[in-house]
């Protein structure tokens, strides 16, 4: 097994100037989209299947009578624990040597499973060839010694692409850093291998609390609350079925009278 390949996007110097996202479209071939209304500068809402790479915007009262711009290019996290990759009845995704999460297209058969299993709603089924779709780190570049399309467009430095535990005492002491400069919510997101998912090899450096960013405060896999739902729903059933007696014995009793 290969050294672990890893991006680190570093939100306190996104500008949102969306390069990312256009080189990501231009290097992995994706068809353009109509423009959809977000009500920001955003587009598109969430991930699609012809995009992979997505800045988002976000606004929150400064408490001055102002609102602070909160942006962040986001993709796909390549979780330790992956709940596509889990949920996949056919093989069809897999980790490569690297520790990415890739779909192959040969094998994929629609059956969107992965869709739902991903907590971060970045898998995305294609309508056209009927199989599903998301980011790979452009999987043919790493393997030829080349970083992501995203990562090379970038003109500020924010998504840096390498190993993953060389990037990890990078954003460490850049959370340090800015810590010092008064940004005392400064915080990594996904970085941390024992926290949620076994850690996440597309990892952020936030300014304030996730969910600022519309990202889970704990992400979970959803197949983890499997065993938990069956009790409820059996739960629910035996209740209804009592009730059901209930009622009709109490109908019953009253045709009698």
């Amino acid at each position: 097994m290969a050294r672990t390949l890893a991006m680190f996007t570093d939100i306190s110097l996104c500008i949102g100037c969306r390069a990312c996202q256009v080189a990501c479209k231009q290097w992995n071939q994706l068809a353009p989209e109509e423009p959809e209304w977000t009500g920001t500068y955003q587009n598109h809402h969430d991930f699609t299947d012809k995009s992979y790479r997505l800045v988002r915007f976000f606004e929150q009262p400064d408490g001055k009578g102002s609102l602070t711009w909160h942006l962040m290019s986001d993709v796909c996290k390549h979780c330790a624990q992956a709940g596509c990759l889990e949920a996949c009845p056919t093989g069809a995704i897999y980790r490569t040597e690297y520790g990415t999460v890739n779909i192959n297209q040969d094998i994929c058969n629609g059956c969107r499973y992965c869709v739902s299993a991903c907590p971060f709603g970045v898998v995305a089924f294609n309508e056209e060839t009927g199989t599903a779709n998301k980011c790979t780190f452009c999987n043919d570049r790493i393997h030829n010694g080349l970083g992501p399309a995203c990562a090379k467009a970038c003109p500020t430095a924010s998504i840096k692409f390498g190993y993953r535990d060389e990037l990890a005492t990078t954003a460490r002491k850049r959370v340090e850093e800015l810590r010092k400069m008064g940004f005392n919510e400064a915080q990594l997101y996904g970085e941390d291998q024992s926290g949620a998912l076994g850690g996440l090899n597309a990892f952020f450096l936030l300014l304030g609390k996730p969910s600022i960013y519309g990202l889970p405060e704990n992400p979970k896999l959803p197949q983890r609350n499997v065993v938990v739902d069956s009790l409820l729903a059996i739960g629910s059933a035996v209740l209804i079925g009592l009730g059901a007696v209930m009622t009709f014995r109490n109908r019953g009793g009253t045709g009698g009278a």
